[in-house]
């Protein structure tokens, strides 16, 4: 897709894309825009047409760190929003922002490595898609002179590189602060306990049984059966909710 760079200036850029779409960054936290066509003058606006944008705020907190908000407005399947929990966006969100956060932290540390002035020496962007990094790098050279500026005097140095359980970890940075997110997590983990105190009764209903109650192999079956569900649901539960909610690594090359 050709993608180019319109209204370059201190307020930030616009770039349209070949298909009609467009997105713009919005000095000095916000980008947002849509990969849909615009309305056309005179289109009949009765016609209701398919619209989504996306919305990023991303607002540093201190060198090497930043906040991320999100927003993705659309006027379809919004019934979708009616009976799937937030929570499960969220964590579909969550995983794209994987995708991208190691990346970009070896990243940053590659332009601190060859000097911000110098940092298109470390990244190879040749092609039309590369031209809104371009145009940000060129705006926070122009008119940020390569730093942010901090509300508060601090050393610009970035930290020491965690392990990736510290640096991509859900729970403080995300789930801790989000209703949704918080409460999805509290009913699982009682499920995951409820599950395991029934596989715990079934085996000890067995025991005690033993002889007696559960004395045709229909009974033992099903009790075994149950024993075994209760227990493969409450190690895969257990699993769910340490990927989705606390951490899980996120490897290129596997994708």
């Amino acid at each position: 897709m050709k993608m180019k760079i319109e209204e370059a200036k201190a307020g930030g850029f616009l770039s349209p894309q070949g298909n009609g779409g467009y997105y713009r960054f919005a000095a000095p936290c916000t980008f947002y825009g849509t990969p849909l066509p615009r309305e056309a003058e005179g289109e009949d606006k009765q016609k209701k047409k398919p619209r989504f944008m996306n919305v990023f705020m991303c607002v540093p907190v201190a060198p090497g760190r930043s906040r991320v908000i999100t927003a993705f407005p659309n006027n379809f399947g919004v019934w979708l929003d009616k009976i799937m929990p937030r929570w499960y966006f969220h964590i579909i969100q969550n995983a794209i922002l994987d995708s991208d956060m190691y990346l970009l932290h070896v990243e940053e540390r590659n332009f601190a490595a060859a000097g911000v002035d110098n940092w298109q020496k470390s990244v190879y962007v040749p092609t039309s898609s590369d031209s809104m990094v371009i145009a940000f790098r060129n705006w926070f050279r122009k008119h940020c002179k390569n730093q942010v500026d901090w509300a508060a005097p601090m050393v610009d140095q970035l930290p020491a590189t965690p392990t990736k359980d510290k640096l991509m970890e859900r729970y403080w940075s995300h789930v801790a602060q989000c209703r949704s997110c918080s409460a999805a997590l509290k009913a699982m983990k009682a499920l995951e306990v409820a599950l395991q105190v029934a596989t715990v009764a079934v085996v000890g209903f067995l025991a005690v049984a033993k002889g007696t109650l559960a004395t045709s192999v229909v009974q033992k079956t099903a009790a075994v059966s149950l024993a075994i569900v209760c227990f493969a649901a409450s190690l895969w539960l257990a699993s769910f909710i340490q990927k989705n909610f606390y951490f899980q690594d996120y490897i290129h090359a596997y994708k």
